[in-house]
């Protein structure tokens, strides 16, 4: 299985599905001649064209509703410049596959269809349908994947439980220190300011400059943190990894309503900053045309991961407030991905009680802890229709994990091993013949 899920990823890299365009139908594709080499049906569902997304399913008894493995397959693009190796040759080196997509997301699917085709050659006996999903478009256009599939192939899809992306095994020295596994996730709000003026000439400063005024309001949202407010998937986090953290951190984690406490985050652990508030991050800065010129208009992106329960109205009357300036507007953008906010997956049920005895079984060192995941993934959509989603991820350490999206993307094949090791005990204790 851990050899079939190497080669599975290796020939999944070696597709460019670099989105835009995708041509994601280029994977399915890949992946159906896999599939229908075992006898497999399995069927591409065709958005646009070229981006497409693939279902398969194993039939179960029926005693219970199927259990849904999903992956995207398309990726974001390269800097090839800067890139050490070939982006889209899966060169294997010191025990790593390097390549775009190897941790985001084609080994997800790799291990996904390596559990797929075990439990097929096994027939091993199912009290569930266990559904394979490779989805197109979640790099940042949905619409041409589970959107569509929600929308118009729901039958194809439809499960009670969804094993996915965008969970956190989190290694130190080579070992799993815990797995985060997702159950809820922020949303992507995006807001705009927009500074206004009078337009002049450069050689006669104004007052009402909008780049000034811009600046200026800029300045005060990166430099404010919005409230903290803990959930249940954030609150049992923090609590679970304080009892495995040296004194010093587990203070920090068993103290967060202190001030002190949450500066120190902000300043040295920014991703569980972002875990305790709705994050509020200017982007991209626009004004003027000309170096003589003083522009009528001047605007900045800001992008918003809300909590799932922010109240998106309240929060942009507090950007006004805290601007203070009437020359600044605070504007909904109309563009960009369009997550719903949906209820958090429970932690008291069993998938998550099956997630905790596969970590046990294969990572036994480590811990589980539920996760909010800062970014965003296909499970929104899901847990919107009522699914219960559960992110998982392939174990990586701090090195590997700034290299996804980034430049020499790369994952460990010994991590890839026992991850698929760990998403196979999942799968067989919940859908497997009691």
């Amino acid at each position: 299985m851990h050899d079939e899920a190497v080669q599975v990823l290796t020939g999944l890299v070696k597709i460019d599905t670099s989105n835009p365009p995708g041509n994601e139908i280029l994977a399915a594709r890949y992946i159906k001649g896999l599939l229908d080499a075992e006898g497999i049906a399995s069927e591409t569902f065709e958005s646009a064209p070229g981006r497409a997304s693939l279902v398969a399913r194993l039939k179960g008894s029926g005693a219970k509703r199927p259990l849904l493995l999903m992956g995207h397959i398309d990726v974001v693009g390269v800097e090839r410049a800067r890139w050490t190796v070939d982006p889209f040759a899966a060169l294997v080196k010191d025990g790593y596959l390097y390549g775009r997509g190897a941790e985001d997301d084609k080994g997800m699917v790799a291990a996904n269809l390596a559990v797929f085709l075990r439990l097929h050659r096994d027939k091993a006996p199912l009290d569930r349908d266990v559904i394979l999903l490779a989805e197109a478009g979640e790099e940042g256009t949905s619409q041409f994947g589970i959107d569509f599939l929600v929308d118009k192939h729901w039958d194809a899809i439809e499960s009670e439980y969804a094993l996915n992306e965008g969970g956190t095994f989190h290694a130190e020295g080579g070992k799993v220190q815990y797995a985060g596994v997702q159950t809820t996730e922020k949303v992507p709000r995006g807001l705009q300011l927009v500074a206004h003026g009078t337009s002049g000439h450069g050689s006669m400063p104004r007052l009402d400059n909008p780049i000034t005024h811009l600046a200026a309001a800029v300045a005060k949202i990166g430099s404010w943190p919005p409230p903290m407010r803990l959930n249940e998937t954030t609150r049992e986090f923090f609590t679970r990894l304080a009892t495995i953290s040296p004194p010093e951190e587990a203070r920090l984690y068993t103290h967060l309503e202190d001030p002190a406490v949450q500066e120190t985050l902000r300043a040295s652990k920014i991703l569980y900053n972002s875990m305790l508030r709705t994050s509020v991050v200017p982007t991209i800065v626009k004004g003027g045309f000309r170096e003589n010129v003083i522009p009528a208009d001047a605007e900045a992106i800001l992008d918003v991961r809300a909590l799932p329960d922010e109240d998106i109205d309240a929060l942009v009357a507090t950007l006004k407030k805290l601007i203070d300036d009437p020359a600044v507007d605070v504007v909904r953008r109309t563009e960009g991905q369009k997550r719903p906010a949906a209820p958090a997956s429970s932690i008291h049920n069993e998938m998550f009680a099956a997630l905790e005895r596969a970590q046990k079984k294969v990572f036994p060192q480590a811990i589980t802890v539920p996760l909010m995941a800062t970014g965003a993934t296909d499970g929104a959509q899901l847990r919107a229709r009522g699914v219960q989603v559960y992110g998982v991820s392939i174990p990586v350490d701090d090195e590997d994990l700034r290299r996804m999206h980034g430049n020499d993307e790369r994952i460990s094949l010994d991590a890839l091993g026992t991850f698929t090791d760990y998403l196979w005990a999942a799968t067989v204790d919940m859908a497997g013949r009691k």
